[in-house]
């Protein structure tokens, strides 16, 4: 009887209404933590777990598509395409984000792989209307590569003898990665390689 009445009231609804119900009652957790800048954050799959039960209880389809892309004289980047479906229409939202294929600590794969999650949370953000401009994350790529766009001008530079690189080298020492310290602070090469051989 249950199904009987979700079907009824499934066919009452438009695509655009049930698209406005998913987007309404979307609720993807922040289910990460970034240990350097002391922080949580959704992920994609922290959004396709959260959206899935809705594509059920509303019949849509969700499908995310890649496309590698190139600008003369700038590096290559990935669009990502978030596409809702129905029967009865679609709705679609992308985003991008650059490849750096000499990413240090990364083979091609993992920097193609990287700039791809980054892309396609992004995509879904706006497909869903997930804000995240007052998220930590919203200034960080967790190891993505950002878009071209990314300024560095508005990051302090990190140096020696400070608190900060002292806090940098401990987190170093215990694993860390180069790429989540130049997230918060512009990082010459002399000091990156001092972090680095610690």
């Amino acid at each position: 009887m249950a199904t009987k009445e979700k079907q009824i009231n499934l066919n009452e609804l438009s695509f655009h209404d049930r698209v406005i119900a998913v987007q309404t009652e979307l609720k993807a957790p922040k289910s990460q933590y970034n240990s350097f800048g002391k922080y949580s954050y959704r992920n994609q799959e922290d959004i396709l777990e959260a959206v899935k039960p809705l594509l059920s209880k509303y019949n849509l389809s969700l499908t995310i598509t890649d496309e590698v892309k190139s600008i003369e004289g700038a590096l290559p980047y990935i669009e990502s395409r978030a596409i809702l479906h129905a029967p009865d229409g679609n709705v679609e939202a992308k985003a991008q984000a650059g490849i750096d294929p000499n990413r240090k600590g990364m083979d091609i794969a993992q920097s193609f792989g990287s700039s791809s999650s980054y892309a396609r949370k992004y995509a879904l953000n706006g497909l869903f209307l997930i804000d995240d401009t007052k998220d930590a994350d919203s200034t960080n790529t967790h190891d993505k590569v950002s878009a071209p766009t990314t300024s560095t001008n508005d990051k302090k530079w990190l140096n020696e003898k400070t608190p900060e690189f002292e806090k940098a080298k401990a987190y170093m020492s215990s694993g860390g990665n180069i790429e989540e310290i130049r997230k918060k602070y512009n990082v010459s090469k002399a000091v990156a390689d001092k972090l680095s051989n610690n």
